[in-house]
């Protein structure tokens, strides 16, 4: 009796653990970092909102899966999904070559825009990216926007290395621009232009000289089941309107 008692736990318990696994595939978990709007934020309720937001809900439905977001530091974003925290990135992500070598990406699901954040009344105006290494420059900490500065500007010696401030969220910088203690913000031009509404700023540039990729939903390498789905996901979006009408919505460029 004690045998059988024991053998029936044992296929009990091992049900119990294949229910779990199957039941933790029905759920994808999500990395974001909710400081950037109008892609990725959350309201006054605490709830994720945004243009991405939307997005992976919408290719989660025709998954037929759930969505489970996750706020995280955009620097901390690829980390996580290495160490298989997290199932897949949406935030405003480009596919670069060096983080190509890292993660998995999906289909470019939206082409965007740098722009150049200024104070409203500095008289900053710029003909050309490479017009900021005159000025005490910022950026968001692991983004390609950051990464072109320090090639292109550090680097090269344009930028003086003690000119140039990482933020982990943007919405930092921009406070730190209008109090006069950095002078332009380098991002990508949709948040950009709700930064300078909330925090009354400027644009002091919108350009595409400094963009290397679009935006794309990035998973752990070797993934290739989750990205397959991901993919059938955007193109349906994309065929079906409702991706254009997402960007139509937070009037996306």
């Amino acid at each position: 009796m004690k045998v059988m008692t024991f053998v029936l736990c044992g296929m009990l318990m091992l049900g119990l653990c294949l229910t779990g696994a199957a039941s933790a595939k029905d759920t994808i978990v999500v990395g974001t970092s909710a400081d950037y709007p109008p892609y990725e934020y959350t309201d006054d309720k605490g709830d994720f909102v945004g243009f991405d937001m939307e997005l992976i809900r919408a290719i989660g439905e025709k998954m037929g899966k759930k969505i489970k977001i996750v706020d995280m530091g955009f620097d901390t974003l690829i980390a996580g999904l290495q160490n298989e925290k997290i199932d897949a990135v949406i935030a405003a992500m480009q596919a670069s070559e060096e983080r190509k070598q890292k993660v998995d990406f999906s289909i470019t699901y939206h082409e965007i825009k740098d722009a150049i954040l200024a104070r409203a009344d500095s008289g900053i105006e710029l003909k050309s990216v490479y017009g900021i290494a005159g000025y005490k420059v910022a950026s968001q900490t692991g983004t390609i926007q950051e990464k072109w500065i320090q090639d292109n500007l550090i680097k090269t010696g344009k930028l003086p290395e003690e000119n140039y401030f990482s933020y982990e969220r943007v919405d930092n910088a921009a406070m730190d621009i209008k109090a006069g203690r950095v002078d332009v913000l380098h991002i990508i031009a949709d948040p950009a232009i709700s930064l300078a509404e909330k925090n009354d700023l400027k644009i002091a540039l919108i350009t595409t000289e400094a963009v290397s990729a679009g935006q794309s939903i990035a998973v752990t390498k070797g993934n290739t089941e989750l990205l397959d789905a991901i993919n059938k996901a955007i193109e349906a979006l994309k065929a079906d309107g409702t991706l254009q009408a997402l960007m139509d919505k937070y009037k996306l460029l």
